[in-house]
């Protein structure tokens, strides 16, 4: 095991290096980019007014605003300063090479429209999306593992096909509608204020005592977890059922009842290990998929500044260092999560080698 975990940290950086250059031939590709966003502004066009640029570039559009009018042409010294500004005054091979070898470092560069580093950025958002997504994975387990178990045991009774109606349910409707729904009937939407609308923390945090802040970060995570929770739990119970169905349906699980072994000796002292297999398998995706993907809509309506809302803002404005440094994070933590999975995969069963890998 210890050659192969070896093996898998040496692909790592060559992983992340194949992920960075085909990202990176994408985005040159793709149309528009900070400098078309930035003259769109100049021109006065509908872009994101959140985003900012740089003082030197503002106070150079404020000095042409006397000079341009109506259908007048860009000047060209706004668009070499804006080239050089974002970089893009030197050739595509020099700028791929400077970013691979910053990236090494874990240098992100800054953001074209924020006066901060893209570490800086990544830093103040991830506790966000850390809290999201760990309490949701959790309880996500919690309920999925036991519910699944419980329908392998009672297959095709009441029981069954009640919760597989609830789950149907919650595998249909989008994570987003949960949340809205949740917002109207218990943020003071139209029934009820039992729970606050937006971000993680009242704004007296800092006057609050221990208990009193332990308190407010559950009251204001209440909603957006239990909305990641309803629309993620589905597809992990359903895993979780057909899992123990296979296990249960094997010819080893009708000798230990020859045997006299009693319904829970079976299910937890033998079925369980090897059901759990390919749930173990999934907590990966599930966590990265609640981390970064899952909670996008989810801090929108609740406004919460996580990382997913911090890349669906860079690629809509086009900056560059923010997708590139979130997806390079994005990467690693999977890939690391991954090998994860593969260590607990050998721990549970013995019996999986991955030294022949």
């Amino acid at each position: 095991m210890r050659n192969y975990i070896i093996k898998r940290l040496f692909l790592i950086p060559v992983t992340l290096l194949g992920i960075l250059l085909i990202n990176f031939i994408i985005i040159q590709l793709a149309p528009g980019g900070p400098i078309e966003h930035t003259l769109a502004k100049y021109r006065g066009m509908n872009v994101d007014s959140a985003s900012q640029i740089s003082s030197s570039v503002e106070m150079q559009m404020n000095a042409q605003d006397n000079v341009y009018r109506g259908a007048q042409g860009v000047p060209e010294e706004l668009i070499k300063e804006l080239e050089k500004q974002f970089g893009f005054d030197k050739p595509l091979g020099e700028r791929l090479w400077k970013m691979i070898k910053d990236y090494a470092c874990f240098d992100f560069g800054h953001s074209y429209y924020q006066d901060k580093s893209v570490l800086k950025l990544i830093g103040e958002r991830m506790p966000v999306s850390i809290s999201l997504g760990l309490w949701s994975t959790l309880i996500i387990y919690l309920i999925a593992i036991p519910l699944g178990i419980k329908k392998a045991t009672e297959d095709g009774s009441q029981f069954d096909v009640w919760t597989s109606f609830i789950i149907i349910l919650g595998s249909a409707i989008p994570v987003f509608l949960f949340a809205v729904f949740l917002i109207v009937f218990f943020a003071g939407g139209t029934y009820f204020q039992w729970f606050p609308l937006r971000g993680l923390s009242s704004d007296n945090w800092e006057e609050l005592s221990f208990f009193e802040k332990i308190f407010d970060y559950f009251h204001h995570i209440a909603l957006p977890v239990t909305a990641m929770v309803i629309g993620g739990f589905a597809s992990l119970t359903m895993l979780t059922k057909n899992s123990f169905l296979e296990e249960l349906n094997k010819p080893y699980v009708l000798t230990a009842r020859a045997k006299g072994l009693n319904k829970n000796q079976i299910l937890y002292g033998h079925v369980f290990r090897n059901a759990m297999l390919i749930v173990i398998a999934g907590f990966p995706s599930l966590l990265i998929k609640m981390l970064f993907t899952g909670s996008l809509l989810v801090e929108v309506i609740f406004s919460l500044n996580g990382l997913g809302l911090l890349g669906y803002e860079s690629i809509m404005t086009r900056d560059y260092p923010v997708i590139f440094g979130t997806l390079y994070i994005f990467a690693l933590l999977g890939l690391i999560l991954k090998l994860v999975s593969d260590v607990t995969y050998s721990l549970v069963d013995p019996r999986i080698n991955f030294e022949k890998i």
